[in-house]
């Protein structure tokens, strides 16, 4: 099973980590736990693996006075994802300690930190694994501190919020999107990337049914990607006898993340995080309608047998027949998929705001839960 404590620096800012433990358990290439606390309700992890190497990672960090989700897709291999893992929570821990809370600056401050120093490994990586240049991470994170949550995102991850409605008996929940997916499938983020580049008419290709940025990726915004950001990469001889990169004149791609501010209301009943492999194959109002119509305990495995259920059903196979296909094969049916569902109890909530604001260092316990975090293959 792969679960592991990780994040030192705050083991050492807070003296206590957790991973694992009472609620984990595994069914074939699926990890699961069913519910465990959190400052403000509880929350339940589930993940698939797909790839060949499990390239999503996930965590949850929690303390007496916030909770942070990361739910991080990784593509072209696992290595972003894991470093996005290791790293993030520590920089946002840090310049929320720095600053007195959370905010967008310390937000944007963490991810450019983290992408800095992924960028600073590849520069070291390159001589044994020049592919490490092409690796990169879609990256989503939550906080929810003092009653009101941070939504940070770069790729197509997806947050979607479980609303209530008091005056629509047929449609008790409504469901919210609180991200937004920089894919070039979109319309919109294609418009975005063209604009960006008005001397590059084919900055944006359409290629068997798909749009791809330079004919190559499809999301614009990643943790990674470094060739693709940084020309002097796709001059290095060293990356070249990896591929045949693209000559570029400027980054098509960008770490800056789109944040979102929303003060939690009474209505907000839960949040679910997930990679693109959840939203592929299920919409935000049948994810919503799942969380709400069935218990808390397992809920984010129930989330992912049933976008796998509808996987089968695309190929006329059934669950049962999917479960038994291997990593790498199973890719062809499904990609990895990470699902974290967080509860949101308002009695809880208003209880907390009393307490200290932020995440600076005190003597209150923090636990990291990260049910599919592996040891780096590089180290950092």
């Amino acid at each position: 099973m792969m679960i592991r404590s990780l994040c030192r620096p705050l083991e050492r800012c807070f003296g206590r980590i957790a991973g694992g433990g009472s609620g984990v358990g595994g069914d074939g290439l699926l990890w699961h736990t069913d519910l465990r606390p959190h400052a403000s309700g509880d929350f339940s992890i589930a993940v698939v693996q797909a790839n060949s190497n499990l390239e999503d990672q996930s965590q949850v960090l929690t303390s007496p006075s916030a909770t942070y989700v990361g739910v991080y897709d990784g593509h072209g291999g696992p290595e972003a994802s894991r470093f996005v893992n290791k790293h993030l929570f520590p920089f946002m821990q840090k310049f929320a300690s720095e600053q007195g809370g959370m905010s967008v600056d310390v937000i944007k401050k963490a991810f450019n930190a983290t992408e800095e120093e992924f960028c600073h490994l590849v520069k070291r990586s390159l001589p044994i694994k020049p592919q490490i240049a092409a690796v990169g991470s879609c990256c989503l994170v939550g906080a929810i501190t003092n009653g009101v949550l941070y939504i940070a995102n770069l790729g197509d991850s997806r947050v979607v919020l479980g609303r209530k409605v008091y005056d629509d008996k047929k449609k008790p929940v409504v469901a919210e999107r609180l991200s937004t997916d920089h894919n070039v499938a979109v319309e919109e983020v294609r418009k975005e990337v063209e604009a960006l580049h008005p001397d590059d008419s084919h900055i944006v290709i359409y290629n068997r049914g798909v749009w791809r940025i330079k004919g190559i990726i499809q999301v614009s915004r990643s943790i990674g990607d470094v060739y693709l950001k940084k020309p002097e990469f796709n001059r290095d001889p060293l990356f070249q006898q990896f591929g045949s990169p693209v000559p570029l004149k400027r980054a098509v791609m960008t770490a800056e993340p789109a944040i979102l501010i929303r003060k939690l209301r009474p209505q907000d009943m839960f949040l679910i995080f997930a990679s693109d492999g959840l939203w592929e194959q299920l919409s935000d109002e049948t994810a919503v309608e799942i969380v709400f119509k069935n218990p808390r305990a397992g809920i984010a495995k129930r989330l992912v047998r049933a976008a796998i259920q509808e996987a089968a059903k695309k190929r006329e196979m059934r669950y049962d027949d999917i479960k038994k296909i291997d990593r790498g094969v199973r890719r062809h049916f499904h990609d990895d998929i990470t699902v974290v569902v967080v509860f949101l109890d308002h009695e809880k909530m208003s209880s907390e705001k009393k307490k200290k604001k932020g995440m600076g260092c005190t003597t209150a316990p923090v636990d990291i839960f990260s049910l599919n975090a592996e040891e780096d293959m590089l180290h950092s």
